[in-house]
């Protein structure tokens, strides 16, 4: 319509009903605009829905109902992971239970089994640190060289020392390379490993040159001098029934292993004791000139 448009002719049509600014085709209230339907016109991606929910044709197959996908992660995208920000969320999909139930089952095991293995070097350690008691044949046996040989008690003590040791740095070493694993897991693990690596060193440093004794005690002459193998006073095996219960310094190990875990897990600053982002991590470097020191200008 040119500006020379006779005024009746223009009244007319703002009247007839063909306008296009309320004939009802209007591109902003005709129900067809990009910006409401569901896809972001910038991005091509599904847009979320008014309330932060997405549409349902864009939730990954077995999403739980009426959980929202993470935003800014387009799940049809090739890599993206849905469940980023929501991992509570991953033992409600299915098939979760089955790939990640069994994983703290094996972890535990295999770290007793690797402890348990350790208690043979330890058992070395002992039988060479420890001293080996004198003992002396006589027509009525074998009997100790001195009234009060302090050699066992030594014994006693290296091992005591030793195994405590072995459990505090097991346990340091499960909480600094297994920190995803941390929690009431670890920390059966390294007690029961440290229980087995006890009783492991026990009979390994126990059987260093035993044979040679026992032999010497049968065919020795009455007078011949030698030395009898490490071994425990304060601690053991007790058997009741089927059961063996270990007792005295045999515990050591497993129960420095126990309290130094449990230490660790009380002094640690995340909830979860697993490492967590820092808050601060996530704020973005000061732009070029920007200080904060006092006495600069404010911020205009």
């Amino acid at each position: 319509m040119s500006p020379d448009t006779p005024e009746p002719e223009r009244a007319r049509e703002r009247t007839d009903g063909t306008d296009a600014r309320t004939d009802g085709t209007d591109a902003r209230t005709d129900g067809t605009d990009a910006r409401t339907d569901g896809t972001d016109a910038r991005t091509g991606d599904a847009a979320p829905l008014p309330g932060g929910a997405w549409p349902e044709r864009e939730q990954p197959p077995g999403w739980p109902g009426g959980l929202p996908v993470p935003a800014g992660t387009p799940v049809t995208a090739p890599g993206a992971d849905p469940l980023a920000g929501y991992p509570g969320v991953v033992a409600e999909l299915p098939g979760a239970d089955a790939t990640r139930s069994g994983r703290p089952l094996l972890t535990t095991l295999g770290v007793v089994a690797l402890l348990t293995a350790l208690g043979a070097p330890l058992g070395l350690l002992w039988a060479w640190a420890a001293p080996a008691t004198p003992v002396r044949q006589t027509p009525a046996g074998t009997v100790y060289a001195t009234t009060q040989p302090e050699q066992p008690i030594a014994a006693d003590g290296w091992f005591s020392l030793l195994t405590l040791g072995f459990g505090v740095l097991a346990a340091i070493a499960l909480w600094v390379l297994l920190r995803r694993r941390r929690g009431p897991a670890g920390l059966l693990a390294v007690t029961l490993g440290g229980l087995g690596a006890a009783v492991v060193a026990w009979q390994v440093g126990r059987r260093i040159g035993l044979s040679t004794f026992q032999r010497l005690v049968e065919t020795a002459p009455p007078g011949t001098a030698f030395t009898k193998p490490v071994d425990l006073r304060a601690g053991g095996v007790d058997w009741y029934g089927p059961l063996p219960v270990p007792h005295g310094n045999l515990l050591l190990a497993a129960f420095g292993a126990a309290v130094t875990y449990t230490l660790l897990a009380g002094w640690s600053r995340w909830p979860s004791l697993r490492p967590e982002p820092e808050p601060d991590a996530a704020w973005p470097p000061p732009p070029p000139g920007f200080s904060s020191a006092p006495g600069d200008q404010p911020a205009r």
